[in-house]
């Protein structure tokens, strides 16, 4: 029997993914479980285990191909064990012989699909009702997330839509009860609320402030997609007629971080904030720890230490570890410290984060950027190593520069970039003396923080830069 393998969902609210890798060639024997292909999804790749086993008959996908979930990725000729598994247990008759499979409700082999071949259900598709006959083939595995059971307003039931959708539409101020959905029976999407808010249609919910017009020639709208979405841009000119030209197709992570951006810079209303801190004292004692008692442990970084005078910051103040949250008008502050490090890859640029960097030491916090840094580079990251994030860093230190403009992480508020220290002559106590100092560029979001609230950050951040030692040890 030949079996349709379909691309299941690999994360919610995912619709497509790019083929990183094909794993199997058509021939193949494969065994239950086994990965088949890798796939590309936002900033992350993720593997694809074929729950079947039996013998590749067709591939039907090439790498680099962008395809929709649902969509079939191998035929493999099922051994029998794989037909017994792919169908489940059929309940046998008192007398032992198998019950036969009923003649309609249930997807049988063959049909709707050609002779012979078992097609899987959609991912996604509506789920059997309890007191429904048990099916004689197996259904694929069961989406990520579920309807939530609670009633909505006024007692109507909640509108079928995704967790991330329905924070989106409260960021964006939209009443999911006016947004038209065009998912599986009315599902509402990302994409759905992004046209409400574009065709101006979004109200105030509560307190919230109302969206009017999509704005910046819809940039907003690939906030939630993870792809570049039509702009209202003109259109480009044939450059082709005044010398040669090569196009270069964006892989997933490009075309993810272009879409998230163009959402921050279009949304944001940054102000970026330009200072240096004096880590003359810190670096020589950086080097005499790595050179005595570190000596045999992991490198200390200068983001390894940045993380942990960040932290400092952002208890002293809350405010820079926030969310703005339109549909309620309202601050959401965090009692949490996920540092977001960013890391540029031969891919793109991408985020892990370091969770609870405020239980963690110096020494702790440097193992585990190795880690991330490593997996990022061998695109191994998980989409859940990219997600929590309260606060990023990105540090060009390592490149060049004296300064720039780090753009907000959406939904965070704040981002600090670091620039490659440098040597300053400093008049200090009638004495000219030379300085290690730090150029440090703190992005922020104004709706949420004022610039004498930044001034006050970066000068609590130079100061906890100023002891080494205590950042150290402290936990």
């Amino acid at each position: 029997m030949a079996i349709e393998f379909k691309l299941p969902e690999v994360s919610e609210g995912v619709k497509t993914a790019d083929v990183a890798e094909i794993l199997v060639s058509e021939g193949d024997m494969i065994e239950a479980g086994q990965v088949v292909v890798e796939v590309e999804t936002e900033k992350a790749v993720a593997p694809v285990e074929c729950p079947h086993a039996g013998r590749v008959a067709k591939v039907h996908v090439s790498q680099g191909d962008s395809v929709s979930i649902g969509a079939t990725l191998l035929t493999i000729e099922a051994t029998s064990d794989a037909k017994d598994s792919s169908r489940g247990h059929k309940p046998s008759s008192p007398n032992g012989t198998k019950t036969s499979a009923p003649a309609s409700g249930d997807p049988a082999e063959g049909a709707g699909g050609e002779e012979g071949v078992a097609v899987e259900p959609e991912p996604g598709s509506e789920k059997q009702s309890s007191n429904a006959k048990p099916s004689s083939t197996s259904a694929a595995p069961s989406p990520r997330f579920e309807m939530e059971e609670a009633k909505g307003p006024n007692g109507r039931p909640p509108v079928p839509a995704a967790p991330s959708v329905r924070r989106l539409a409260r960021e964006l101020g939209i009443d999911l009860y006016q947004v038209q959905g065009s998912g599986s029976g009315g599902r509402v999407t990302a994409e759905d609320v992004h046209a409400f808010a574009e065709d101006g249609a979004a109200e105030p919910t509560g307190t919230g402030i109302a969206i009017a017009g999509g704005g910046r020639g819809g940039a907003m709208a690939p906030a939630a997609r993870g792809d570049i979405a039509p702009m209202a841009a003109p259109q480009l000119p044939d450059f082709s007629q005044y010398g040669p030209i090569t196009r270069q197709k964006m892989n997933k992570v490009a075309r993810t971080s272009a879409a998230h951006l163009a959402y921050a810079w279009a949304t944001i209303p940054h102000v970026t904030q330009h200072d240096f801190a004096d880590i003359t004292d810190l670096e020589a004692s950086r080097k005499a720890f790595m050179a005595g008692a570190g000596a045999k442990g992991p490198k200390i970084t200068m983001t390894a230490i940045m993380v942990k005078a960040v932290v400092n910051a952002l208890k002293q103040h809350p405010g820079f570890n926030s969310s703005i949250d339109l549909g309620s008008g309202e601050i959401v502050l965090k009692d949490y410290y996920h540092i977001g490090i960013a890391v540029d890859t031969e891919a793109g640029l991408v985020v892990p984060v370091i969770r609870d960097a405020d239980r963690k030491t110096i020494l702790q916090i440097a193992v585990e950027l190795t880690e991330m840094a490593g997996k990022a580079r061998d695109r191994k990251l998980q989409m859940s190593d990219m997600q929590g994030g309260t606060f990023t860093i990105t540090n060009l230190g390592g490149i060049g520069g004296s300064s720039f403009t780090p753009i907000v992480n959406y939904p965070e508020v704040a981002i600090l970039g670091m620039s490659r220290s440098q040597s300053q002559l400093k008049l200090q106590d009638g004495q000219v003396v030379e300085r290690m100092m730090l150029p440090l560029s703190l992005s922020y979001d104004h709706r949420v923080i004022n610039g004498a609230d930044a001034a006050r950050f970066i000068t609590t951040l130079s100061g906890s830069l100023s002891d080494f030692m205590r950042l150290l040890v402290s936990t």
